[in-house]
């Protein structure tokens, strides 16, 4: 049962984004649905709060181009979950949502990357904090740009990195 009380607590939460993206379609659902499922997984536990969600924007894949396009989003919150507790969790999502990993790069169901946890850095072999390709994927740097427009990464700002990103091919599918 989730605790209704989270200011309560004296733990220490820490703000993260996640990066999440589908493009295959499964029994479970369609790649938005994937997203939203995912969503309400992140909104319903207990060691995550006050949870907002980028637009939805669709977008090319980054690797083999005979795949469908990405539907991607980013998503803020609040954590007291360690790096490899959420870790964990997003690879659970990703369980859930039926993930199966076709090929290197592929077509996936659900896909959902630490972007960043506080200002944590770490390069380890089973997570790297910033996420490693964070500054070269217009699909993460807009959505997070929407969130988060005054967010600093490893000393350098959002808009630093969009000079050098080409933001054409990214569509909007949703948002307020």
């Amino acid at each position: 049962m989730r605790n209704m009380d989270n200011n309560a607590d004296h733990t220490n939460w820490i703000t993260c984004y996640v990066g999440l993206g589908s493009n295959l379609a499964n029994e479970l659902g369609s790649p938005t649905e994937h997203l939203e499922q995912a969503l309400a997984m992140m909104r319903a536990h207990e060691q995550i709060r006050e949870i907002s969600v980028s637009s939805f924007y669709a977008s090319a894949p980054m690797g083999p181009q005979d795949q469908p396009d990405f539907v991607n989003a980013v998503a803020g919150f609040e954590t007291t979950l360690t790096p490899y507790e959420l870790l964990a969790f997003c690879q659970q999502l990703e369980s859930m949502a039926k993930r199966a990993r076709l090929r290197y790069w592929g077509e996936r169901s659900l896909d959902v990357d630490i972007l960043l946890y506080g200002e944590a850095q770490m390069v380890e072999p089973q997570l790297t904090i910033p996420h490693a390709g964070l500054g070269e994927r217009n699909f993460v740097l807009i959505p997070l740009r929407e969130l988060a427009p005054s967010l600093a990464i490893a000393g350098k700002s959002i808009d630093d990195y969009s000079q050098s990103l080409d933001w054409t091919g990214l569509r909007l599918l949703s948002g307020d």
